[in-house]
């Protein structure tokens, strides 16, 4: 029998469940900004950090194009989606 845990699983798969739980976590952050009334509770789900970076230019010769800027949103809910995707998971596999 295989031990479980999260040592038999490639990191596709880790890349997935995180990637999964911030998409989850983004509708519930989107969901709380639009539905919430205005309040302290709103303001402590919602706020988050925005790190980004670009636009980045790539010139190839013969083709030319830009890429960004990518903004990376991270609140409470967000966190919260990963949390709940990773159980998920883990109780899945």
């Amino acid at each position: 029998m295989a031990p479980r845990g999260s040592s038999k699983h490639r990191p596709v798969f880790h890349a997935v469940v995180l990637a999964s739980g911030f998409i989850v976590g983004g509708f519930m952050t989107q969901f709380a900004r639009r539905f919430l009334p205005p309040g302290a509770v709103k303001e402590f789900l919602t706020t988050g950090v925005a790190p980004s970076f670009g636009p980045l230019q790539v010139d190839l010769v013969i083709l030319k194009f830009a890429v960004g800027p990518v903004v990376l949103d991270v609140s409470l809910l967000s966190l919260l989606g990963v949390l709940i995707a990773y159980l998920i998971a883990r109780s899945l596999f």
